[in-house]
């Protein structure tokens, strides 16, 4: 590693050891965790005890053990892995899974899928989940980001795939389920979930999750709208409110256990986005809350490759979502609802699950928060956000999207913003049409680039020589991460920088990247017919 990149690392290690106040922890703290890449004092994070984290251990799941990170105590961090090392950082969390074509229930609109995640925080706060719907048509995909902490992203990854599933069912398949667990017999499954073995869930509240579950799907029964279901854009769209109301309502009631309480009071103040897509043969259905992004890859005709969005940030960024949000307060709030382009000053996404910071009024938020538990080693702490005059600020409500399916349509990349800082829609797109095509695509000169000197041309020379280079990674999700980390100004992957972001100390690392999780979706594009057919 060259030393100016060595000494530039370490100079921001040095302001990281600066100490805070417990107030200016918890503002940066927020602030932090919910905008990669802020070069500020990052506060000490109090680890969650073993009583309240789900396997006794400081990883979460998608960390990478052996401590492939060093920490900034260290006199002289060493940046330089091996190529042997890279590859093992970057592919602990692979997975790839491919779909039979028929399933007993009918084909399937997916071929396979690939998907890998890149910590950034100790634990990883990002989640990813993915099923086949047993009881209705489909398959489901989700990317999480979570913020203030891990743990509303893990439960919202539990959560939200069976809310939409249910949603989805009719009255005859959900009164089959409530008879079975009324007369205790095999409850006909709902959902086939793909995991990977870093994946878990939390145990401790299984119970209080079915519950709550259960609860849902006996409303719909007694619904006399509900009969075969509903759609899946409604099924999507209640879900995603419902779970978070139920989210509020667990951290409010009496529990039956300290641990249950624990949990539930770490998922109401933690928070989390997410977009989840339901893909079946008619099309794809695309929910998503927050700055986790849906990008669909087709091939034209002529052979190139579009990058078609799904989904839309919603943070300050997106003028229509920064109007929404101002709308619903009073005008003399208008400067202060959003500053410094988040929200009250502090929270980046617009919309989010959790986050009952900035939902519950003050009082109900003191009621709760002085009810007796131990905040301090929950990591959680009594802070009203400025300004803070008439809430909800926050809400979990989803953007919704459709797109039909086309014979052109190949993939879909369901991604958190960590890879997003790094990569834009249309080089995603690029990245994984070469990697799946083995063809790498070179755009003819422009107007503009045939009138380059001489230099100019070498460095568009050695862009495109970058662009050749055969890919190493057999996932796709792994390439992406890759070349996003590592990529330079003239699109190659360059073994120092990818090296130096890989070793970076744990309590460095989310000072220049984020959390990233990614999982691409491949059509069966045979199945697909065309429009007009």
């Amino acid at each position: 590693m060259s030393g100016t990149l060595c000494s530039w690392f370490l100079h921001f290690a040095k302001r990281s050891a600066l100490s805070v106040s417990r107030n200016q922890q918890h503002r940066l703290y927020y602030r932090c965790c919910c905008s990669p890449h802020r070069l500020v004092t990052w506060p000490k994070r109090t680890r969650l005890s073993s009583s309240s984290s789900h396997s006794g251990s400081d990883l979460g799941p998608g960390s990478v053990p052996g401590a492939q990170r060093h920490s900034s105590t260290s006199q002289d961090p060493d940046f330089q892995l091996t190529p042997a090392q890279i590859n093992g950082i970057l592919r602990t969390n692979e997975q790839a899974v491919s779909i039979p074509e028929f399933d007993g229930r009918g084909l399937s609109a997916v071929l396979k899928f690939e998907s890998n995640q890149l910590p950034a925080n100790t634990p990883n706060e990002d989640r990813r989940s993915a099923a086949t719907c047993l009881q209705t048509k489909g398959m489901m995909f989700g990317v999480f980001d979570g913020h203030g902490g891990y743990a509303c992203a893990q439960a919202v990854s539990e959560r939200l795939l069976y809310y939409v599933a249910v949603a989805l069912m009719s009255q005859g398949s959900l009164e089959e389920v409530e008879d079975a667990i009324e007369t205790l017999r095999p409850v006909p499954p709902i959902l086939q979930w793909y995991k990977h073995h870093n994946d878990y869930n939390f145990r401790e509240s299984a119970s209080l999750y079915l519950e709550h579950l259960r609860v849902f799907w006996q409303e719909l029964l007694e619904s006399e709208e509900h009969g075969e279901g509903m759609s899946p854009r409604d099924a999507l769209d209640y879900a995603f409110r419902r779970l978070d109301e139920d989210i509020s309502l667990e951290a409010q009631v009496p529990l039956d256990s300290g641990l249950m309480r624990n949990t539930a009071l770490q998922v109401a103040f933690a928070g989390s986005t997410a977009c989840v897509a339901h893909v079946d043969t008619e099309g794809v259905h695309v929910a998503n809350t927050g700055d986790c992004r849906a990008v669909l890859g087709a091939q034209e005709e002529d052979g190139s490759w579009t990058a078609l969005p799904l989904s839309r940030d919603h943070n300050a960024l997106n003028a229509a979502e920064l109007d929404r949000v101002r709308s619903q307060h009073p005008r003399s709030e208008r400067r202060t609802v959003v500053t410094d382009e988040r929200l009250l000053g502090i929270l980046m996404p617009l919309r989010a699950f959790g986050d009952m910071r900035f939902k519950w009024s003050r009082e109900l938020q003191q009621s709760v928060l002085e009810s007796g538990c131990d905040l301090e080693s929950l990591n959680i702490y009594q802070y009203t956000p400025p300004n803070y005059l008439t809430p909800p600020y926050l809400e979990a409500a989803p953007e919704l999207a459709y797109h039909r399916l086309r014979p052109q349509d190949r993939f879909l990349i369901l991604a958190s913003d960590g890879l997003w800082d790094m990569l834009g829609s249309q080089e995603a797109v690029r990245l994984v049409a070469e990697h799946l095509t083995g063809v790498h695509l070179q755009a003819p000169l422009s107007a503009r680039e045939r009138q380059m000197n001489l230099g100019q041309m070498h460095s568009l020379l050695l862009q495109r020589r970058a662009r050749a280079v055969p890919a190493i990674d057999p996932n796709s999700a792994t390439h992406l991460i890759r070349h996003a980390l590592g990529t330079n100004e003239y699109g190659e992957v360059e073994q120092e920088r990818l090296s130096a972001m890989l070793a970076l100390p744990e309590d460095l690392a989310r000072m220049y990247r984020d959390d990233i999780t990614v999982t691409i979706v491949y059509f069966n594009s045979n199945l697909i017919k065309p429009r007009d057919a």
